[in-house]
């Protein structure tokens, strides 16, 4: 095996790993039963599913052109967005009264939120 054939060995792994991601991602957003847990699917195995993919399109256009600064932005730019979009949208559905799933086994937000509606209270 030459050096090409090993970048491009290295560069379909990390893309078809990166795809193998988003379609657990998209079964995901389908198969699970409420808004938290749909927002967790897509906010992890999408953020590592696109940041597999843009880190094989790095690796092969590095052999040709070397490193592209807009992909090493794209990688940051995503690791860094699609979590907190993801805790923003659980978030405010958890403050608009979403329920959570009747299987639900804990609310870890619940007490916080109570407290700070009694800490409110308290102050006017």
């Amino acid at each position: 095996m030459n050096e090409n054939e090993i970048i491009n060995t290295i560069v379909a792994i990390l893309v078809l790993s990166g795809t193998f991601l988003s379609l657990v991602t998209t079964i995901g957003l389908f198969r699970l039963p409420d808004i938290y847990s749909r927002a967790h699917a897509a906010s992890k195995s999408a953020t590592l599913g696109v940041m597999l993919i843009l880190l094989g399109a790095l690796v092969y256009f590095y052999q040709d052109h070397g490193l592209d600064a807009r992909l090493i932005l794209g990688i940051l730019f995503v690791f860094i967005t699609s979590p907190v979009a993801g805790h923003l949208i659980s978030r405010s559905a958890y403050y608009s009264g979403v329920q959570l799933w009747e299987h639900s086994v804990q609310d870890e937000l619940k007490p916080v939120v109570e407290k700070k509606k009694k800490a409110a209270a308290e102050a006017e």
